[in-house]
Order: C-alpha cells, then sequence, then structure tokens
C-alpha cells in the first residue's frame, strides 16, 4: 500500500519508513527537518520537506493519495512544552487536525497516531500501567497527547476514519538525536565519546535517578508493521515492563563503553516524572507484540551506531 509518513527523517520514523520499504510498501515522506536530517531518508522513499501545518500539504495528498499516515510528527521536548504551551499546541494539536482533516478529503483508511506512555499517564498509581488507566498528563506535551487521541476518536465516529495509537516508552537506539532536550541514551554516549562527564537528573533522595521503561527502536518498528492491519480503534503500550533508574543507564553504558567516567548530578526538570513503567500485555495479547532486544543488546548497537557516526 501507499503510506504517508509525517516526520520520517526522524529518529524513530525513520526506522518505520525503512521497514515498510523492506516489506513492499510504497513510502511518502513528510518532514520539516526540524529535528530530522536528510540523512535518514530511504532513498526508495518520495520525501516533501514541508511543515505538517502548511496548508499546502494538501496538496501532497492530493498527489500522493496514501492509503494510511502514520503520524509521528512532533513537538517532543516536555520542557519546552511548558515553557511555551501555545508552540506545542501548534504542531501536536493544529498540526495532527490539519493531518486528519486531509485524511478524510483525501479517503486516507487508516492514522497510526504515536502517542507517549512515558508521559500521558503521569505518576500512575497504576504500576506498571495499562492502558485501562484514566491518564493524568503533568506536562503540557503530555496534554496535546491526550487531546489528539480524543481527536482519533472522534474523527473515527465522525468520518469512519480508523486509527491505532501506540503509546511508546522510552525509545532509544541508532539515529537518535543527542542534542537538546533529547533521549538521555544518545545524550550519555556522545557525552562519553567526547570525554565530557554526563549528568543525571533526579529528585531529593533519589539517589538512584528516575526509574524509566527503555525500549529498542528496532522492537518499536515491529509494532509499527503490526499494526497496519490491526488494532482497529485501539491503543497499546510498546515498552518492556522492566524497570531501568537513570544510574543504572548510565551504568550500562559506561560498562560497555569503559571510560571511567564519574557523572555528576542535577535537579529535575520541569514536567519529569518520578517513575514510568508499562504493562503492554494489551499489545502481547491483541498483536503479537513484545519486545526482544534486552537492554544490554539495544545499547551495544547504539553505541556501535554513534562510533560509527564519528
Amino acid at each position: 500500500m501507499k503510506i504517508l509518513i509525517t516526520g520520517g527523517a526522524g529518529f524513530i520514523a525513520s526506522h518505520v519508513a525503512d521497514a515498510y520499504i523492506k516489506e513492499g510498501h510504497e513510502v511518502v515522506i513528510v518532514d520539516n527537518l526540524a529535528t530530522g536530517y536528510l540523512k535518514n531518508l530511504n532513498p526508495k522513499a518520495k520525501f516533501y520537506q514541508m511543515d505538517i501545518c502548511d496548508p499546502a500539504i494538501a496538496e501532497v495528498f492530493a498527489a500522493e493519495k496514501p492509503e494510511l499516515v502514520s503520524h509521528h510528527a512532533a513537538q517532543i521536548s516536555v520542557p519546552l512544552s511548558i515553557a511555551n504551551p501555545l508552540l506545542d499546541a501548534e504542531t501536536n494539536v493544529k498540526g495532527l487536525i490539519t493531518i486528519l482533516q486531509n485524511c478524510v478529503t483525501h479517503s486516507v483508511n487508516k492514522i497510526i497516531f504515536i502517542s507517549s506512555g512515558g508521559a500521558i499517564y503521569g505518576e500512575a498509581e497504576e504500576y506498571p500501567t495499562t492502558e485501562n488507566y484514566n491518564p493524568k498528563p503533568l506536562s503540557v506535551y503530555a496534554i496535546n497527547k491526550m487531546v489528539g487521541e480524543s481527536y482519533l476518536y472522534f474523527y473515527k465516529h465522525q468520518y469512519s476514519l480508523d486509527y491505532t495509537v501506540l503509546r511508546y516508552a522510552n525509545v532509544y537506539g541508532p539515529r537518535q538525536v543527542s542534542h537538546g532536550e533529547a533521549g538521555v541514551v544518545s545524550l550519555f554516549i556522545e557525552k562519553l565519546l567526547n570525554g565530557e562527564t554526563p549528568t543525571i537528573y533526579r529528585y531529593p533522595q533519589e539517589d538512584d535517578g528516575m526509574i524509566r521503561d527503555y525500549v529498542f527502536v528496532g522492537d518499536v518498528v515491529k509494532a509499527n508493521l503490526l499494526v497496519l492491519k490491526t488494532g482497529s480503534g485501539e491503543a497499546f503500550n510498546i515498552g518492556t515492563g522492566i524497570e531501568t533508574s537513570t544510574v543504572n543507564l548510565y551504568k550500562e553504558i559506561e560498562t560497555q563503553m569503559q571510560t571511567g567516567i564519574i557523572p555528576t548530578f542535577g535537579t529535575a526538570r520541569q514536567g519529569d516524572i518520578h517513575n514510568s513503567l508499562l504493562d503492554s500485555s494489551k499489545a502481547k495479547n491483541v498483536l503479537g507484540w513484545e519486545p526482544s532486544y534486552s537492554l544490554s543488546e539495544g545499547i551495544s548497537e547504539a553505541i556501535a551506531y554513534f562510533k560509527e557516526q564519528r
């Protein structure tokens, strides 16, 4: 089928594009290159450099006539969303509505929407957290992801636009950006490769830092393949269900890189959640999805990638 991927030059979506192309699908990518890179683009994909809020995106839909949209494009910085709520809403709400309107106008069959299991639930009282838990978002980013899911429900009810929501845990792996508000795995690796001292952010009395669920990008790609034809009208957590503190994450990376660098510690940032852990049983039971990579295996691939980029 023909698939339009928003944000397809970015970290996760570029891997998804590669997998779709490998499976024989025709892929069209829309990306404004704010956080994506041309080097991530599969040469077999057709590329439009464009913002998802640009009204001209209607011309892309009209020309390409995609059957399915994979919507990965987003403003992903939690602190930035708190500092500038309107900017976050511009991309994560207005941008989504623009895509949804075009899906309806141009008879798209389905949209896959990328939400955030790592943020949307807030400080969840259910732990590990299932999809049945009522989200209590603690950042503008998380609020707007929750709003996005509500729009999907409306568009399915009103216009019969099918959808599947994937609520990612903390995704890491090759191509992850290592600057600004980015994934901690890539930040740690790049710092150590440069001989610099990384900072571990933590709350008082939590010496090991915050707890997260780290899922390898290759496992996330598998979920994106499965929901091309399944998961209608449903949301799925995509995580490992394994707790990893920031300190233990750093130890795993440093042990593999053997730098001997001791990290410094900083105060938790606005919007940082103490503990986040996903229950992905639903994805296993409904989609047949489960993670294959251990943290050690995934970190090894990420380190190898960043070394190759130097």
